[in-house]
Order: C-alpha cells, then structure tokens, then sequence
C-alpha cells in the first residue's frame, strides 16, 4: 500500500554512496542518520537506561536514555526514539530549553557588560553571589517543561548595589537553573535518579557554570576532552554500521569532572527562590506596542 510517511529505517546502517564524481571524488558510504541531540547523547556514549547528557548551546538540550521502552512524560518533556542499531530500538526522554548560551550573547551584544564570553567566568567568581537577582531569559518564551509561549524575560531581585558582575552571575545560573528543572521533570518521569550528567556544547567549557550545576543538581559533572559531540556521535554510529568499530570499542576521554561542593540544603533554597522568580515572570503578561 502506498504511504504518504518515509519508511523507517536504522539509525546505523549503509543507507547508499555519494556520487561517484561529487565533491569527494569517489564513492563514499553514507551510514548514519540521526537526530543532533540524539547524536550528541550517543556521542556522550550515554547507552545504558538513566544515563543523561547536556548541551549547552544557544538553547539548552537535556536527554536520557530510557532504555528499550518509551517513557511518556506527565512533566513537559518529549519522548523520543533516540537509535536504533539493527531491531534493537533505545528510547530518550527529551527537554529543550529555548536560550541557554546565547543570554551571553545578549549580554555581550545589547547590555556590552563585556567584550568576549571568556571573560565571564572570572566576572561570575568576582561576584560572589547575585545578590538576591534571578534572570529569566525568556526572550521566546519558556520551553520544558513550562511550555509558556508568552512568557517574557525578567530580571527580578535588583537593587541599587546590583553591578555588572552579579548580572552576569545571575545569566550563568540561569543557564544552570533551567536545566534543574528538566533534569528534575525527567526523574519523575523515568522514576529514577540521574546518577551523573554529561555535558557539551559551547558553554560547557565554563568551569564556573558547571561547578555551580553540580551542586544545584547534587550530581557529579563529566565533560570530556572532545567538545562536538554531535558530530562524533553520527561518527561512532557509522563506523559501527560498517564495521569499523563494535560497541565495545566506543571510548571518549574525559576532561574534568566536576562534583558537588555545596550541600543541597542551600542550594534547595535558592532554587526555591528561582521558581518564585519563574512564577512572577510568568504572571507578567504584557501587550506589544
């Protein structure tokens, strides 16, 4: 019977050649076709059920594997096939957050409270603390696991002392807090407890922002020597379609963990007051002029 839908294949498997005479000259085996976050999370080699990766973009991406069964979510988040390596299907439960990296960019840009991204880290530990001010960067709105489309970016907490470095501070740990509230949807869902989170993407080689995600989230941080791991993920998942690679063979090296240093208790209450400036943020609906 004819379909209107592409059939489904493997996401590990010889689908086809280049072009003899293409860009590469000769023929070259096409055998990998898989989603970005769900390359980065093979990438990450995140292939037994509980295990979760995060990537901090421009938006932020949180995935965890589930294992041979799809886990439908009651907090936000989207289920998802993450592979499928000969009939051996592996499911993920998936929450995007809309700006995670690029409140920088809008810091840099519009706010020019500093000239590159480097020189946030040290800015961040300069600070201290926040001094009591939350920055929720919904600029589109709110993705996992709100889902506000019209919800609009606030900084609540200023005061008259509240100076550049606090500002930039408090950008960071949004970029920390958002992920907390997926990572805490996920562990409803899946009924279990991350026991560590690995961690790509552009702003990931802030050591500041990671440190500070360990300990809102108790959990220890990996990231590894190779930042792409979307790309390396697509990688391994073509090199073990023709062989080049078994499963056993996949290794990435690490770079530096990160592990909780603060305890829950005061980490919990400022997470506490993150949701109250989540809550207020949402309860602010303005007309565009």
């Amino acid at each position: 019977p004819k379909t209107l839908l592409p059939r489904i294949v493997p996401t590990s498997q010889n689908y086809g050649t280049t072009a003899p005479y293409s860009f590469f000259g000769s023929r070259v085996p096409i055998c990998s076709m898989v989603g970005d976050q769900q390359a980065a999370l093979f990438g990450q080699l995140c292939l037994e059920k509980g295990m979760a990766k995060n990537t901090y973009g421009t938006g932020g991406f949180l995935l965890m594997n589930t294992g041979d069964e799809i886990v439908r979510s009651d907090n936000g988040l989207l289920s998802t096939i993450a592979w499928q390596i000969g009939d051996d299907v592996t499911y993920a439960l998936e929450g995007s957050l809309f700006v995670s990296g690029s409140v920088m960019k809008w810091m840099r840009d519009e706010l020019q409270l500093f000239e590159e991204v480097s020189e946030t880290e040290e800015m961040a530990r300069r600070a201290k603390t926040t001094g009591g001010v939350y920055i929720i960067p919904a600029f589109v709105g709110l993705g996992a696991p709100y889902w506000d489309d019209k919800a609009k970016a606030s900084i609540v907490g200023l005061s008259l002392g509240t100076n550049r470095d606090q500002l930039v501070r408090a950008a960071i740990e949004s970029m920390a807090y958002q992920s907390r509230d997926v990572l805490n949807a996920m562990e409803r869902d899946a009924g279990l407890k991350i026991p560590e989170l690995k961690v790509d993407g552009g702003a990931a080689v802030n050591d500041f922002l990671l440190q500070f995600q360990s300990d809102l989230c108790q959990v220890p941080i990996e990231r590894f020597k190779v930042n792409e791991l979307t790309a390396l993920g697509a990688a391994f998942l073509a090199g073990l379609a023709i062989g080049f690679w078994q499963i056993d063979d996949l290794k990435i090296e690490k770079d530096r963990e990160f592990i909780p240093v603060r305890t829950s208790e005061v980490m919990d209450k400022h997470y506490k007051d993150w949701k109250k400036a989540v809550k207020a943020t949402q309860a602010f609906k303005a007309d565009m002029f």
